[in-house]
């Protein structure tokens, strides 16, 4: 089992989609549209709507990143869209190298939090937020860290 990171966005993942899959150096980019359907003639969606992103996904380094766009028209089933910190990426990432083009890549724009760095927990860790409000939290090797508290635990 694996588990995927979902983003959703207020008519901007296009955007978003463009800059992580150049920033992580995607190996594959798929998206569709609300336009790639056949509409309901007795609910037609409004020109505005077709064009924004009904799924999409990104792939880079053995990890994957789905994203969508929340329809102005869903927004009463699904309320507000409220951007911020309820949603943190965590890439474990045991090369130093391509880390730090990580790590530079999404920070372009956004705010570092905490630079790369050695840490008790962590032989090199970061945080940043994009410059989409997304929390991206860098880790070297945070399994070598959970199995020896775990373990001094037991």
């Amino acid at each position: 089992m694996s588990a995927i990171v979902y983003l959703n966005f207020d008519g901007i993942a296009e955007q978003v989609i463009d800059f992580y899959s150049e920033a992580l150096g995607s190996n594959e980019v798929k998206k569709v549209k609300f336009k790639d359907f056949p509409q309901d003639p007795n609910y037609p969606l409004p020109e505005n709507e077709l064009n924004m992103i009904m799924e999409s996904s990104i792939e880079f380094a053995g990890g994957k990143i789905m994203m969508s766009d929340i329809l102005p028209s869903m927004k009463m089933v699904t309320g507000e869209l409220v951007m911020g910190n309820n949603v943190l990426i965590s890439l474990v990432i045991d090369d130093k190298q391509k880390m730090e083009q990580y790590f530079n890549n999404l920070s372009v724009g956004g705010n570092v939090m905490m630079p790369l760095s050695n840490t008790p927990w962590s032989s090199y860790f970061g945080m940043l937020v994009d410059r989409f409000g997304v929390y991206w939290k860098f880790n070297s090797d945070a399994d070598k860290f959970l199995d020896k508290v775990v373990s001094n635990k037991q």
